[in-house]
């Protein structure tokens, strides 16, 4: 089930100025819908909100754990300005159970390089700790931020490395604050990394590559790890949503009106016929009549909303969640994502 479920908020943690962590008690007849992997989000909604104003936010904790999320307010913000200023603990806030693949084996034990910025560090924390139960994995964190009074989670950064000194790497770099080191002021740009992770790392040697960010620093990395020779299977990517990523591609002209695709979409093993008119995507036509799909940012941001293409094609607009192999599967995120075959099935069960 992807229903939303009222859970009381545990303890609200101030962890800088404009950005929080908060904790949420999960009743024991809920516990295994809400076991969460390492890396995952869950999507919140404000309870008695008419609007259905929805927003997805990456866990912090590790597996195992109460589920715990970071939330940095955004300017304007409808729900992280609530979470981060009005939230008290016993407020019910409705939430639903944790989605994602943004998420590594856990026992494997491998080398591990995360490179996160500002609220990015979220998933990556969640990811680090779990890591490092495993006594054979070593992971190394690169951290971006504009100030030090602006890094969120540094007292937990800094005891995870108290806690296993050989094998975790932990670099900070701030972009408007000076260093003693050079190397470690500015941000986390190609230019940057180019010169930073020679000589901090054996590049070659790392298995898996964890990018999280804003979309500038996550498609320098991408890019600075493709000429360094790194396999995109290693590359895994995370977007928050910035300014600075590319518009929506502006749609083709619609065909006169009434033309349409019939789709089908399988939720929770029930299937649902319907009709999605032109240049409508797959998410907002069926959403008329199966209001229970899941959604969070609709941007092609979060991968909340990813199904799977069983029957048809469909055009996705743009993708900054799934990674190549989940599309080469037949993955796409409905919220992206035009019919462009007469006949389409999705299913969000797999």
């Amino acid at each position: 089930m992807r229903d939303f479920h009222a859970l009381r908020v545990a303890e609200v943690e101030r962890l800088c100025s404009d950005a929080v962590a908060v904790t949420f008690d999960v009743p024991g007849d809920l516990a295994e819908l809400y076991a969460f992997r390492a890396g995952q989000s869950l999507t919140l909604r404000r309870p008695g909100d008419e609007r259905d104003e929805r927003r997805s936010y990456s866990i912090c904790a590790p597996a195992g754990a109460r589920p715990r999320i970071g939330v940095r307010e955004v300017p304007g913000g409808v729900i992280s300005g609530w979470l981060v200023h009005e939230l008290r603990p016993g407020d019910a806030v409705e939430v639903a159970p944790p989605s994602g693949t943004f998420t590594p084996d856990v026992e494997a034990g491998v080398r591990h390089v995360m490179i996160a910025a500002g609220s990015g560090i979220t998933p990556v924390l969640s990811i680090a700790t779990s890591l490092l139960r495993n006594p054979k994995t070593e992971i190394a964190v690169l951290y971006g931020n504009r100030r030090a009074e602006t890094v969120m989670f540094a007292e937990e950064l800094a005891d995870l490395k108290d806690s296993h000194p050989s094998r975790i790497e932990l670099v900070h770099l701030l972009s408007r604050e000076a260093r003693e080191v050079d190397l470690l002021s500015g941000r986390l740009d190609g230019e940057k990394l180019r010169t930073l992770l020679p000589l901090l790392l054996d590049v070659p040697a790392v298995d898996h590559w964890w990018l999280c960010g804003p979309y500038g620093m996550v498609m320098d990395a991408t890019e600075v790890l493709g000429e360094a020779g790194v396999a995109p299977e290693r590359i895994h990517r995370e977007l928050f949503w910035v300014d600075e990523a590319p518009p929506e591609p502006v749609r083709e002209e619609a065909s006169p009106p009434g033309e349409s695709s019939e789709v089908t979409v399988l939720l929770d093993g029930r299937s649902t016929v319907v009709s999605v008119a032109e240049g409508d995507t797959v998410l907002d036509g069926a959403q008329r009549a199966r209001p229970d799909l899941p959604f969070a940012c609709k941007g092609g941001v979060c991968g909340t909303c990813r199904a799977r293409v069983v029957e048809g094609e469909v055009t996705m607009r743009r993708n900054f969640a799934l990674e190549p192999g989940e599309v080469a599967a037949g993955f796409v995120l409905t919220c992206q994502s035009i019919p462009a075959s007469p006949k389409v099935t999705v299913t969000f069960d797999e």
